[in-house]
Parts: C-alpha cells; structure tokens; sequence
C-alpha cells in the first residue's frame, strides 16, 4: 500500500545516491586525488547507460506531470539528466532545456529520446561537484536521484526570481527495499525542506509506495521585492 505523508511550510529555511560505497573509502579515493571520483563515476555510469533499454525507464516521473502547469515557462536545467526522461518531457512542454550529466552515454539515449519526440536538448557533460550554474538564469531547474547537499544553494541562486525548483529522490526509508544503501546518500525524513532556504514550498510530499520510499519538493524563489 503506498503511503504519503504531506507537509507544507510557508518557508524553506554529492553526494550522488551511490548507496554501495561506503564513505571511508569514498573520502580515501577523494584525499588521493578528487578528479579519480570523476573520472569513475563516468566510466561506470557510461557502462550503465551503454544497454539498449532505458535504465530507468523513458517516462518522466508522476510528481513532474502532475505540477509541471506549476512551473513558469522559459528555461529549464536538467540536473544530473542522465537518459533524459524528465528534461524530454520538458522540452515537449515547450521549455527550453538544457541538461548536465557525467555521462555521455546517457546523453547519447536522452537525445535520441528527444528526437523522437521531435524536441531538441542542450548537453553539457561535466561533474557537478565542479560545475558553475549561472545566478540567476532559468525559470525551472529540476534534479531527480541525484544528491549532492552543497548543490542546493547553487540551484537557488541560479533559478530567476520567480523560478521554481523540483527535487525529487529515495529517503532513508528506502533502506527497507535496498538494505545495501549507504544512508548518507539518503535524505533524512523531512531533510529535503531544510535544504531550500528562502524558497516557498508550493508542494511536499514523501511516499512510500511498497518498493522505494522517496521525497519530493516543488519550491518557488520569491520576486524581487516581495515578502514570503
């Protein structure tokens, strides 16, 4: 039976879902050289994504169809876009999506999706934990199973006033289903409103629908001059 609880705030005051590695040797490979992290996580994402099927499937996620008449028009960021269910969905909606990815082979599937769809993406393949996101320069940014907690003051100072972000991924309840996840990749019950601060909360939610247990958050930066 899936379980949902709601919660709304009025305000909101990488580690990537890696789930297998521990953090000792994550901090060991990080000490002896940080751009080895990198280059392995590309390797095996792109060894992830170089199968025929879709790893996780080519449809967007349900919170993203359900809202997306919430998010203003214009331009929209792809965080860790991989095989590009959710930044296609997008761009069929008329956004125009840029999306960012380690792996080029995901990206390879995420522009044949959009082809498909007759829609067309901007790529930009680069590590987050080093990729720069311009202040202030898209109306939406969307980031799924992907987390990295330095990211999120990044997303806020790059989305326009105005502009809403939407965040979504597993929460430590996940451990029930995937007893293996390290729960430092994982959000904490509740976590995901403290890390927007200054951003209203249009919608929160954490499910649990009988295999995976997860967060998500719709969060709008305020315009200038306005009071939240």
């Amino acid at each position: 039976m899936m379980k949902i609880r709601f919660q709304l705030f009025p305000n909101l005051s990488k580690i990537f879902v890696l789930g297998l590695l521990g953090p000792f040797a994550l901090a060991g490979f990080m000490a002896i050289d940080s751009s080895w992290g990198a280059e392995a996580d590309k390797e095996r994402w792109n060894k992830k994504y170089e199968t025929e099927n879709y790893l996780f499937g080519r449809d967007p996620i349900p919170f993203l169809t359900d809202h997306v008449d919430l998010l203003p028009k214009g331009a929209a960021l792809d965080l860790a876009m991989g095989e590009g269910r959710n930044g296609v969905f997008l761009a069929t909606k008329g956004f125009q999506v840029t999306g960012v990815d380690i792996s080029e082979a995901g990206f390879k599937k995420a522009r044949a999706l959009a082809s498909e769809k007759g829609v067309k993406l901007t790529t930009i393949v680069a590590d987050l934990e080093q990729y720069t996101i311009p202040p202030s320069s898209y109306d939406v940014i969307i980031c799924t199973y992907f987390l990295q907690r330095d990211l999120f003051p990044k997303i806020t100072a790059a989305l326009k006033p105005g502009g809403v972000a939407m965040i979504e991924t597993y929460t430590v309840d996940h451990l029930q289903y995937r007893p293996k996840f390290n729960r430092t990749f994982l959000l904490e019950r509740n976590e995901l409103l403290t890390l927007l601060p200054g951003l209203r909360v249009l919608r929160y939610q954490e499910v649990d629908t009988g295999d995976a247990a997860f967060a998500s958050i719709l969060a709008q930066k305020p315009l200038q001059g306005t009071r939240q």
